[in-house]
């Protein structure tokens, strides 16, 4: 039997793996490959950015990115265009330009070797049976089953771990898309664009070497191809080149509006990362929240296994105080008229010299 299953081994999980990996018997679940990322088709629907936050805790965890990891250009600038107030704006913010499924890959590469770590497995229920959880996955075609005294949702927005504990609760109101196109010109720029007819959240475009990566948040029950592709026009009117498509991807995005939405388990079930909510409303940055709850419940579990949820919910008093202050935040991000004066005023903004 194990002390802990975690499943998902994203920023959160493998952070919360290793924190506690020498102590505790830890089983680790992960649907994709990586171990062997060749061998894997399923990659995360991520924009691969950094954000000063999570470079932050990084920091604090004595960790610093691999340039194996890295992919150019690394950014210095946030491109804002405002398409109903007809506003283009320049920012300054330092972004480490990563490939996603490699910053993965480096993350469970720090694992102690006591963790079993099973990629490749994709979760499929668990049950409590004698005080102890009863945990089902499939592998390479074969069904398999674990025992565990305490486990760990680290399995994203749309968390078959807190579906099966609260199936109602708080499901996810976007579904994030991104497309990989080559182009032949770089933009040294994260563009953050605003566009009301497409999303009521925003959209973005990411530089990647010779490829430029184009996401939007749309809402669930908005028509999500039909928005997309007028996302899409808008940008080529814009200079974007997007003829040659490599790749697009899709998955479920949280936006916790408020802190009740945040949802951090039951019991011995504790969940983490966006499993649990923690992305921030404004911008979708969701590493240095994966980070943080990973370190609170890695601390819970040590101080306190047996009162573990209010633990947690000690532990990150201050991660639902920044959720409540990006909600404050929002007004001016997403009204179009106090966005739009705050754009005028040129508050914080720069110059570029083309």
């Amino acid at each position: 039997m194990y002390d802990i299953a975690v499943i998902g081994a994203g920023p959160a999980g493998a952070t919360l793996a290793r924190l506690i990996g020498k102590k505790y018997k830890v089983l680790l679940l992960e649907r994709r490959e990586l171990l062997n990322p060749g061998d894997s088709s399923w990659e995360k629907t991520c924009g691969g950015l950094i954000a000063p936050d999570a470079q932050q805790v990084l920091a604090q965890l004595g960790l610093g990115v691999p340039g194996k990891v890295l992919v150019g250009p690394q950014l210095f600038t946030v491109r804002t265009i405002d398409i109903q107030n007809n506003i283009e704006r320049y920012y300054q913010r330092n972004y480490i330009n990563i490939v996603r499924e490699r910053f993965d890959c480096w993350l469970v590469s720090l694992l102690p070797s006591a963790v079993d770590l099973r990629c490749g497995a994709l979760f499929k229920r668990y049950f409590i049976k004698n005080n102890c959880f009863n945990i089902e996955y499939k592998l390479k075609g074969k069904e398999y089953a674990e025992k565990a005294k305490y486990l760990v949702g680290a399995d994203g927005a749309f968390s078959t771990i807190r579906r099966q504990i609260v199936p109602a609760f708080f499901q996810p109101k976007y579904i994030a898309v991104q497309e990989w196109f080559k182009t032949s010109k770089t933009q040294p720029y994260f563009s953050a664009i605003f566009d009301r007819e497409i999303t009521d959240f925003y959209s973005w475009t990411i530089p990647k070497e010779d490829c430029i990566l184009v996401g939007t948040a749309i809402p669930v029950q908005g028509s999500l191809n039909r928005k997309y592709n007028l996302f899409k026009e808008r940008l080529i009117k814009r200079g974007f080149e997007l003829q040659r498509s490599i790749k697009k991807k899709g998955a479920f995005l949280q936006r916790p509006q408020n802190i009740k939405q945040i949802f951090l388990g039951n019991g011995n079930i504790t969940l983490i990362g966006e499993a649990a909510g923690w992305i921030s409303p404004t911008s979708a940055e969701g590493f240095s929240y994966a980070f943080h709850s990973a370190v609170a419940l890695s601390q819970s579990i040590e101080q306190n296994p047996e009162n573990l949820i209010q633990e947690y919910i000690k532990k990150t008093r201050r991660l639902r105080l920044n959720i409540i202050q990006k909600n404050m935040k929002l007004p001016f991000m997403y009204k179009q008229f106090l966005r739009k004066v705050v754009m005028k005023s040129g508050l914080l903004s720069m110059d570029i010299k083309k």
